[in-house]
């Protein structure tokens, strides 16, 4: 089967998550992808948060299926000479070290030009090259607060909370992919390769553009209407005393309500007392308000000016969720979704870990997928989010430490006698 990315040759100089998910998604396009790995150690994740004693965690071989990993010495000279060999015959070249480590390492964007020119060298960091921060380092909750995820995440009378997606690291891989398929195209029409940067601080800040935009609205009108904050007497400090947007001058944490344009909140479903995941997530989305009413047996409310616009009900929105709420009783978070559902309604259940790991839908879609791995058993993962009709992903599990080590000296050339030998000296 032709896969996209065939005959693309990727060097993996990545640990942790935002680089492995990056060339990750490039092995599922078919890329070949090398793993470079500190010899003896390897790739720092193959240890943390281990499940089962002796193999590689799970955070480890979510982030690594389908590359293929050498174990190098790159202090050595016959390492570094390796790699230059490996930068020689590859396209693509991704590294998340810190600030400046890959020039301390002697490969500088000059010399690795010199050694390939058609070479892509994408980086992922904290901040941008000329930020005032550039020289720190950052991990993911980091990103999520300098790029203004935190800040803008949670409840008024709490503390900024980090999410737990990946927006710094996972997401920050996932742009990356975005600039270096970009630039693979444009080295079709120029014949050179180039550096791409993705900052994880930028990364965050392209997924919360929309709180952005309510700063601005924020600092032209001096209110957010749809936020909590904005109904007299329902938002308050962790001291009790009363929030408004006279003393509120960035945007502020607004618990669950809606970012995009359409009020929106979580509601409590039956069995929620025991179950902290019984909730729907309900839109009153304006062109659907005829809708809703009938839904929720309210026909007076269509054509009541205190209910039928949004500037009549923004005073009273969590007035109108509580009720909604009450309809919802006597039914669970699927029940509810499907009866949404009926009437065009944007609804959707709190799906837990435990149900999207078991969801047969998901399974049947290569959403999660079921990694066949002799080493440590067989284990989920998740699979390519994007779905092709010319092409299915094929997920195989990630690579020992310095698996295909001779199998990719072979590749370079070397014969058994100078793989001993490398052995030998300890380079690889």
């Amino acid at each position: 089967m032709t896969k996209p990315l065939d005959g693309i040759n990727v060097l993996d100089f990545t640990h942790v998550q935002a680089g492995p998910a990056c060339t990750q998604m490039m092995g599922f396009l078919g890329a070949n992808v090398i793993k470079i790995e500190r010899r003896g150690s390897g790739d720092m994740t193959r240890g943390w948060l281990r499940d089962k004693p002796g193999v590689d965690s799970l955070y480890f071989t979510m982030f690594n299926c389908n590359k293929r990993s050498i174990e190098l010495d790159m202090k050595t000279p016959e390492g570094k000479a390796l790699l230059e060999d490996m930068i020689k015959r590859s396209d693509v070249m991704v590294e998340n070290f810190g600030p400046g480590a890959l020039d301390r390492m002697g490969f500088t964007w000059e010399r690795i030009q010199e050694l390939n020119p058609r070479v892509i060298l994408a980086s992922v960091k904290g901040y941008a090259e000329g930020h005032a921060n550039e020289h720190l380092k950052v991990y993911e909750n980091v990103a999520q607060c300098s790029g203004g995820a935190a800040a803008t995440t949670g409840f008024w009378d709490g503390p900024p909370t980090v999410s737990g997606a990946a927006l710094g690291d996972s997401n920050s891989g996932m742009h990356l992919l975005i600039g270096i398929l970009a630039a693979l195209e444009m080295r079709h029409k120029t014949g050179r390769g180039q550096k791409v940067a993705v900052a994880m601080q930028d990364a965050v800040l392209n997924l919360v553009r929309i709180k952005l935009r309510d700063q601005q609205r924020l600092e032209r009108t001096g209110i957010l209407a749809e936020y909590p904050q904005a109904q007299p007497n329902f938002a308050f400090d962790r001291d009790g005393n009363p929030l408004s947007f006279e003393n509120i001058h960035s945007v502020p944490r607004g618990g669950n309500a809606g970012g995009g344009g359409q009020p929106g909140w979580m509601l409590k479903c039956k069995g929620w007392e025991t179950d902290a995941d019984s909730y729907v997530y309900f839109t009153i989305a304006a062109n659907m308000w005829p809708q809703i009413c009938d839904m929720i047996d309210k026909p007076e409310w269509k054509d009541d000016p205190n209910y039928n616009t949004f500037e009549g009900r923004v005073d009273k929105l969590m007035d109108i969720f509580s009720f909604i709420e009450t309809k919802f009783a006597d039914k669970d978070k699927f029940e509810v979704t499907e009866w949404a559902a009926q009437y065009g309604i944007p609804c959707g259940p709190v799906m837990s870990m435990k149900e999207l790991a078991h969801d047969p839908s998901l399974r049947k879609v290569g959403t999660v997928v079921e990694v066949t791995d002799e080493v440590r058993g067989n284990h989920l993962t998740v699979g390519a989010p994007f779905k092709f009709s010319g092409f299915k992903p094929e997920i195989t599990r990630a690579p020992l430490l310095g698996e295909h080590t001779d199998e990719i000296l072979k590749e370079l050339g070397c014969d058994d006698a100078k793989i001993k030998e490398l052995h030998e000296k300890q380079v690889v």
